[in-house]
């Protein structure tokens, strides 16, 4: 089973500060191609995290201006994370418990990155919908 380590090996997660504009914020998603940005309060640690869901449901479904709105206003505070040595099912579980797609990875309040459900392959994913499929026979 692959731990999440090897999953963001390369990777550089958006970071931006929690007064940043959605705008900007928005802006870097895009030209990333990203579907999130962790976002950081002034000690430099993980506050909250904003997603493409933020933007259409707090911003434009709010008819808030994406300018003049800061990150920390329309942001999900405190996420979920789990450590880089974690499983990959362990994430596909806890996205799938709390009903999200993207999960920050922490370890002695450090960012290291962030995985999203399109990051796991098809054994790690069908792995967990047989676990899923099991535990709603059992109910």
């Amino acid at each position: 089973m692959r731990k999440l380590r090897d999953i963001i090996l390369e990777q550089h997660p958006l970071i931006m500060s929690e007064t940043a504009s959605v705008n900007a914020a928005c802006e870097r998603m895009r030209d990333s191609q990203a579907g999130s940005v962790l976002v950081t309060g002034e000690t430099g640690r993980l506050v909250g995290i904003f997603t493409g869901r933020d933007a259409v449901c707090r911003v434009l479904a709010e008819g808030r201006d994406a300018v003049g709105t800061r990150l920390g206003q329309v942001m999900t505070p405190s996420p979920a994370t789990l450590s880089p040595e974690q499983t990959a099912i362990d994430a596909l579980r806890l996205m799938w418990d709390g009903g999200f797609r993207h999960v920050p990875l922490v370890a002695n309040g450090r960012i290291l990155g962030v995985v999203s459900r399109g990051d796991f392959k098809g054994l790690e994913q069908a792995r967990h919908d047989d676990e899923r499929d099991l535990w709603e026979h059992m109910r």
